[in-house]
């Protein structure tokens, strides 16, 4: 009647029954080890009671009918958060608002759903515009931007629904990507150019952004500005004579605007700007060319050129503007030939006079360019080969759109007035005056009559120095166009490929081949259209603003050296060739450049000093004092000398100048043929030049190299003094000149003391050698005929015996006179073994043989032309 046991009936529960009571048959149901909630949340089993009747083998006892038992685990919050990743990671794109840039997902291993759910998410980071919800959608609160931040890194927290959060915090890296703005991409606003550095590429790593659009074809053009630099872009700003013969002009060109002198001073009341010769009109003046300038009748062929820089005419109605203007100077205001600006239109006016055929002819030729008036400066140049009248503009040409006939005029008396920036206006007026003005600036205006100038001379006067370039135009590739302008200021390209336009736009360079270029800035402006597939324009591409900066070229400084004084006597001034000037300049240009030295101990930068070659284009010997009388002397070139070079030469009584664009060498040949003649010696005892050569127009100057020449006449104690004087002359050794190539041995400092020595102990040798002579001479003289007196009479005192002294003091000429050296040959090889010891007997002079030779001679020989071999200098 007693309750034994309870029993449970199922696989290995983690449960027992123990019974409390036999009686009351009450029991207790209890966990045999811990119980987990993650495990296994549910229990169910079958529990029996059994009575204690049981025999010996357990056998007999009585059990209950089964009764099913269920157990709920309870749960306990013992697990956090955890999240499923380490780091998460989302991209977009800025200026847009998103719903949902990413999301987060953390776990909880509790059982139970209000210990196992998460509740809510947190972000952690303060002050990032971004917000999480519940499920953890991450969106951004505002706009982002690629230039303010490129990245934001948050950290994010998760709760479960019992309150617990992760013990870990995630981490959250938005990247923000630009929006895709078509464009170019990878290249630099500044670009840097030296001097002499050829062609450098202006984009080397360029390409261009296209956000994958269909692209169909593109078209990029790439602008050089450069129309603030003298006459719109870096030329070489030698004088407008000069380049036309540099350009190979035909000749007889005549310069209507020259710079102001004493003979051409009718621009000495213009506006100038400093650079380039340039001529500003505003509207208020005129140059009236004075007449035998300009032939007053013009051949059927001729040609006007000149530099304009024009912009629109002020004021609603545009009155005509005068460039140039053949008007009646008096009574009539006929107009024989005008070129003028109207309403952005050039106009040429050619009135023919009245022959024969009175018949309507081309009298006026219109072109309308846009060019006129967009304030920049253009090459222009007319050639009229009648009825044909042909323009050129920056070396293209352009034929006129508009020919006007008219009658011719008829003849009359009346003389023509040529104006510049103005007409004047003669008759049907009370007081002449201009008309017409010109608002604008001229250069290098210039007519030519009789001929007109081939496209080559034209294309090479315009040329620019500086421009862009294309560096390997064989590996462009086969569908690339490409076009430059003439000035090549101007370059498009056309393609329909876009890596085919990337490499073809990293080729393009900039190219300054002048020596000395403008410094500054050159402003680059790249722009491009893009097409695509069915469409004009799709893509909108910025427009590229950079820059070229060109540095300061290092400035050549020109000198000039040569023998700085000499003696002649007087018959060698008064023969027919005269004396040779300049036997020795010698002209060279430096630079000097600052380099940083290899050691860095040394902060200071080294000066390097180097040898350049260059063009000069004037040489001027100036007469320092009274200027030469073309009664009695002259200076004389032979013209033949200038033949091959592009020199011309021009002498007055104030000196010789030669000029034109020319090597420094041509220059020297020139100079060194260069002859003084003087046959009116008597009054003149010496003369001073100064000879000064310029580059570029004055740009760069020489020093002003002086030399002093001396007449020697006959009377002995004269002859003296200027031997004594040349021999004291401190810089006699400091101007020694060695032909090229030879290495100077008279720079160092211990050379002159040494030299002094010597020259002291020649010169005691000479004086007692002179005295010697002299002597001799006297006795020789008691003992001499009369006759042989009287032929004598004109000569030198000392000259009449056998003795001959020849000085070479140092100077090595390049071409010596060649009856002066064969003469000496011959004395010295006649009279050789009668030299005295005073060429020998002394070691020093030995040493110093190549500096100084002292060469006494003795003889019988009489020579009438001793004179003209005796050579002081």
């Amino acid at each position: 009647g007693e309750i034994c046991a309870f029993k449970i009936h199922g696989q290995e529960m983690p449960f027992e029954a123990v019974v409390l009571n036999k009686t009351s048959g009450e029991g207790r149901l209890r966990a045999k080890s811990p119980i987990d909630c993650e495990l296994q949340k549910e229990y169910t089993f079958i529990i029996q009671a059994y009575d204690c009747g049981s025999g010996p083998g357990g056998t007999n006892w009585k059990k209950s009918h089964k009764a099913v038992v269920h157990i709920q685990v309870k749960d306990v919050n013992e697990f956090s958060p955890a999240f499923k990743e380490s780091v998460y990671k989302a991209t977009v794109t800025e200026g847009k608002i998103y719903d949902s840039i990413l999301q987060v997902e953390a776990i909880d291993e509790d059982c139970s759903p209000q210990y196992s759910q998460i509740c809510n998410y947190e972000i952690v980071t303060t002050d990032v515009p971004f917000a999480i919800d519940r499920n953890g959608n991450i969106r951004n609160t505002e706009k982002l931007s690629y230039d303010k931040q490129h990245q934001y890194e948050i950290m994010v927290t998760a709760f479960d629904c019992g309150q617990k959060h992760a013990t870990e915090d995630v981490l959250v890296r938005v990247n923000v990507k630009p929006v895709c703005k078509p464009g170019w991409q990878d290249w630099t606003k500044r670009i840097e150019y030296r001097p002499g550095s050829g062609s450098i590429p202006l984009f080397p790593s360029i390409h261009l952004e296209t956000c994958d659009g269909p692209v169909s074809s593109i078209h990029t053009t790439i602008e050089l500005q450069t129309n603030y630099i003298g006459k719109g872009c870096d030329r070489e700003t030698y004088s407008e004579k000069s380049l036309q013969k540099l350009c190979g002009a035909s000749s007889g060109a005549i310069d209507l605007l020259p710079s102001p002198s004493t003979t051409t001073n009718w621009t000495a009341g213009l506006l100038m700007d400093s650079n380039d010769i340039i001529f500003k009109f505003d509207g208020k003046q005129g140059a009236k060319i004075p007449d035998g300038i300009v032939p007053k009748n013009l051949t059927d062929q001729f040609t006007i050129s000149l530099w304009m820089k024009h912009g629109p005419s002020p004021g609603l109605r545009a009155e005509k503007e005068t460039i140039l203007c053949n008007s009646d100077k008096t009574e009539m205001n006929r107009h024989h030939y005008a070129l003028y600006v109207h309403n952005c239109r050039l106009v040429f006016l050619l009135r023919k006079d009245f022959d024969q055929a009175d018949t309507f002819r081309p009298a006026e030729f219109h072109w309308k360019l846009d060019q006129i008036c967009d304030k920049e400066w253009h090459y222009y140049v007319v050639n009229v080969e009648f009825p044909v009248v042909t323009l050129y503009m920056d070396g293209t040409t352009y034929e006129p759109y508009l020919v006007t006939n008219d009658w011719p005029i008829h003849p009359s008396h009346i003389a023509m007035q040529l104006t510049v920036g103005a007409c004047w206006q003669g008759g049907e007026v009370t007081k002449p005056r201009f008309a017409q003005y010109f608002h604008g600036s001229l250069a290098s205006l210039t007519i030519r009559p009789g001929k007109i100038e081939s496209q080559k001379v034209i294309s090479c006067l315009q040329a620019c120095k500086e421009g862009l370039d294309i560096n390997s135009l064989e590996s462009l590739g086969q569908g690339i166009k490409y076009h430059f302008n003439p000035s090549q200021s101007v370059l498009v390209m056309e393609g329909d490929d876009i890596e085919n336009i990337n490499q073809a736009l990293r080729k393009v360079s900039y190219i300054n081949s002048r020596q000395f270029p403008t410094a500054g800035v050159r402003r680059l402006k790249v722009s491009s259209k893009v097409q695509c597939f069915g469409e004009d324009v799709c893509i909108s591409i910025p427009d590229i603003d950079a820059y070229v900066m060109v540095f300061q070229a290092n400035e050549p400084k020109i000198t000039i050296t040569g023998m700085d004084h000499f003696a002649r006597p007087a018959a060698q001034f008064e023969s027919e060739r005269g004396v040779i000037l300049l036997p020795d300049i010698r002209i060279v240009s430096t630079v000097t450049k600052m380099e940083h030295p290899v050691e860095l101990r040394e902060p200071n930068k080294q000066v390097v000093v180097e040898e350049m070659l260059h063009n000069l284009d004037f040489c001027d010997v100036l007469v320092i004092g009274a200027e030469l009388d073309p009664e009695q002397e002259c200076l004389e070139l032979d013209h033949r000398e200038l033949q091959g070079k592009h020199l011309d030469a021009t002498n007055s009584t104030a000196g010789y100048s030669i000029y034109g664009v020319d090597s420094m060498f041509s220059y020297e040949q020139v100079l060194r043929q260069l002859r003084y003649r003087n046959w009116g010696t008597s009054a003149t005892s010496d003369r001073k030049f100064r000879v000064k050569c310029s580059e570029l127009n004055g740009r760069y100057t020489s020093n002003e190299f002086s030399l002093e020449v001396n007449i020697l006449h006959s009377s002995n104690s004269n002859f003296m003094d200027h031997v004594n004087h040349m021999i004291v002359q401190p810089q006699f050794l400091q101007s020694v000149q060695h032909p090229e190539g030879s290495v100077s041995a008279v720079h160092n400092s211990v050379v002159p003391s040494v030299a002094t020595m010597v020259i002291i102990i020649c010169v005691s040798i000479l004086v007692f050698v002179i005295t010697l002579g002299v002597y001799r001479i006297r006795t020789a003289h008691q003992h001499s005929s009369a006759e042989h007196e009287g032929a004598k009479e004109n000569e030198m005192d000392w000259d009449d015996s056998a003795l001959t002294i020849t000085v070479n003091p140092m100077e090595k000429y390049e071409k010596p006179h060649q009856t002066e050296e064969e003469s000496e040959e011959e004395d010295i090889d006649d009279e050789e073994e009668d030299t005295t010891s005073a060429e020998s007997d002394d070691s020093e002079e030995e040493e110093e043989e190549e500096e100084e030779e002292v060469i006494v001679q003795k003889g019988d020989k009489q020579n009438a032309t001793r004179q003209e071999q005796l050579e002081w200098d």
